[in-house]
């Protein structure tokens, strides 16, 4: 198959630009493994700063060289977990939505490598500053949660002229296949994070049903909301929604945050025992790149098809630049 050499793949030491997102609902070891035996670098979810999942889910991976992910808000609450993750030896320390600089000393001494996940250009320049070894750059069209201001293909060249070169950018949200793989890299970032087209492949931590559901949804069934979370009693700040498919518990809630936060207490035990089955209560976080997830395959085989496709377009666009 085609190689794709960047900064990204010669600074971790990886054969493909590709990581995968580490979500909490979907990117255990398994998933993580997957990853990086196929090329990628495999990132697992710490749920909110967990030590059980990151115990877990490191020990699901085995002997593969991963990272770990962490949401900085949760882990402000429970730094220990850091602790924990850092005696695993991980590849790298990914940071996402809040302040990294408390932390990013403590990682580069591990001998882990940084990596602070951005949503604004503000954002990326306290990241550069703290010590961030890569930078990913992640735009609204994001599936979960990510910020509301700005879209993948502006701020990515973006950041990547504020931060760049000394630092690889890593373009995140609506990237499902190989043409989203080789925009980035026109965009000059040096690599993808993915994760709506990684919830549905056959290593995921998902359920077949609410992988099903993926493959059978669409980008406009999607909406960036607070009411799963509010709902689940999950301490997002409100700056971070989530980008979910559409459902009834979304048309009943959405815009009425307030009132459901009101009723939480009363409607969260229900909600979470919804049927496994039940899309019209049952959130399925799901990107605007949900579209192009059409199957359920391996990790492997998916990074396989976007490696391939995104060489092809490469040499395709090439082709054309020379007649």
């Amino acid at each position: 198959m085609a190689t794709i050499d960047t900064a990204l793949t010669r600074l971790l030491g990886i054969q493909h630009p590709i990581l995968l997102a580490p979500m909490g609902s979907a990117a255990g070891g398994r998933l993580a493994a997957a990853v990086t035996h196929a090329g990628g670098l495999g990132m697992v979810g710490s749920g909110y700063a967990s030590t059980t999942a990151i115990k877990q889910e490191l020990g699901e991976a085995g002997n593969a060289r991963v990272g770990v992910g962490f949401i900085l808000w949760a882990l402000d609450r429970n730094p220990k977990a850091l602790d924990v993750a850092l005696d695993a030896k991980p590849a790298a320390i990914m940071l996402s939505f809040g302040d990294p600089r408390p932390y990013t000393r403590r990682i580069k001494e591990a001998g882990s490598r940084i990596i602070c996940q951005v949503q604004t250009l503000e954002q990326a320049k306290q990241a550069a500053g703290a010590g961030a070894d890569v930078i990913i750059a992640q735009g609204r069209d994001a599936g979960g949660h990510s910020g509301t201001t700005r879209g993948t293909i502006g701020l990515v060249p973006a950041v990547v002229d504020a931060v760049g070169p000394s630092i690889p950018v890593v373009a995140a949200g609506g990237i499902a296949d190989g043409r989203g793989l080789a925009a980035a890299l026109a965009l000059g970032a040096a690599g993808v994070s993915m994760g709506t087209r990684f919830t549905a492949t056959q290593e995921s931590l998902w359920d077949q049903a609410m992988k099903e559901k993926a493959v059978a949804s669409g980008g406009d069934d999607t909406a960036q909301t607070r009411v799963f979370d509010i709902v689940r009693g999950a301490a997002w700040p409100a700056i971070y929604p989530g980008r979910a498919l559409r459902n009834d518990f979304f048309a009943q809630w959405h815009g009425k945050e307030e009132a459901l936060a009101e009723q939480q207490k009363t409607i969260e035990p229900a909600y979470v025992t919804t049927p496994a089955d039940d899309f019209a209560q049952r959130v399925v976080w799901a990107g605007e790149s949900v579209d192009l997830v059409r199957d359920i395959p391996s990790a492997r085989d998916v990074i396989e098809r976007i490696v391939d496709e995104a060489a092809a377009v490469l040499r395709g666009r090439a082709a054309m630049v020379r007649a």
